[in-house]
């Protein structure tokens, strides 16, 4: 056992650990949510990841991106996720796409992987990704924020669950209108890094079919059947 690993023994046997390192898993967005979960990942030893953003670093990044940096305002969000993941576990492949998420490129970016994880910031990407995501059979894990609350559900292929979700007409989630501060980002970003291993491993009850919902300011947890 690498000494890097002794400290996720009990929580997965050396098998899993082995196993974890052939995973590929996508992650798409490097911003609030994404930076945290592709870091996470690569800390548990997931073997390949792939981080894709269009996007580059601003000051309104700097109150909650884990990758964001004074120094890194203009670069590439997704350049810098592989610049950061080879300093913390140079065993993991990092690819980056510094390119946004579109119908015509989404199959062909996502294609070949275990499982893709949302950390996008609006709704219609978010529907082009789950239809790509069904169109490939790659489970989908989905993350979104909004001031003190959160929400996450693990998606199978063909469910349709984002029109159960979001209205037809919504681009736009209510984070802007509630915030996105620094707190948020990192306990959705966990959970669902655990929700991907659990899928990886075959290990727990994953959210499938469900919708856990999350009220910092008051302490409410709630999970929701679809």
């Amino acid at each position: 056992m690498e000494k890097r690993y002794q400290r996720n023994m009990k929580l997965m046997t050396q098998d899993e650990i082995a196993a974890l390192k052939e995973k590929r898993v996508c992650v798409v967005g490097c911003g609030g949510l994404g930076g945290y979960i592709v870091e996470m990942l690569s800390r548990m030893g997931v073997g390949k990841i792939t981080a894709i953003d269009g996007d580059v670093f601003d000051e309104t990044n700097l109150n909650r991106q884990l990758l964001s940096e004074e120094a890194l305002i203009g670069s590439s969000k997704a350049e810098a996720a592989k610049t950061r993941i080879q300093r913390v576990n140079s065993e993991v492949e990092v690819v980056a796409k510094a390119v946004f998420l579109r119908e015509d490129n989404a199959e062909t970016l996502i294609a070949g992987h275990d499982v893709v994880v949302d950390a996008l910031d609006n709704i219609s990407t978010r529907r082009i990704l789950e239809k790509a995501c069904s169109a490939c059979e790659i489970p989908l894990i989905h993350g979104a924020i909004a001031g003190w609350y959160g929400q996450v559900t693990t998606i199978m292929p063909g469910s349709g669950v984002f029109s159960k979700l979001y209205p037809e007409t919504a681009e736009k989630g209510i984070e802007t209108e509630l915030g996105n501060p620094s707190f948020t980002p990192a306990l959705v970003a966990s959970i669902q890094v655990s929700e991907t291993l659990k899928l990886l491993l075959e290990k727990g009850e994953p959210l499938v079919g469900r919708l856990l919902t999350l009220n910092l300011l008051d302490h409410e947890y709630q999970i929701f059947e679809f």
